[in-house]
């Protein structure tokens, strides 16, 4: 069970997702001319901190199996194989920052 300070952690960052996801919400509300309530910014809110949990999960079981303690891009890469676009977006990015390390190193 989570001792005090690390559950007024966890409150600390779900208030801040809250903020966030509430300045999200109130942007593309202003920008469409939409309304929305306070509970659905709770129930949206609640729904990321879920899906941010279930991904921490997976990408520490991931590295786990690996045998590492430290997650990596590998581990990132596998979460999104299902997701074409965004598998394609993460392997450019981490591709082009493994080959500006590789330059970098070259250079010495």
């Amino acid at each position: 069970m989570p001792d005090e300070s690390e559950e007024e952690v966890r409150e600390q960052l779900k208030a801040a997702l809250w903020f966030a996801v509430g300045k999200m919400v109130d942007e593309e509300t202003l920008r469409r001319n939409r309304n929305v309530t306070p509970q659905f910014i709770g129930a949206l809110t609640e729904m990321v901190w879920t899906q941010i949990e279930n991904v921490a999960l997976d990408l520490e079981n991931f590295s786990r199996h690996a045998g590492r303690t430290t997650i990596n891009t590998d581990d990132v890469l596998l979460l999104a194989r299902r997701n074409q676009d965004l598998h394609a977006i993460i392997k450019d990015f981490v591709d082009k920052q493994k080959a500006a390390k590789a330059k970098g190193k070259s250079k010495r």
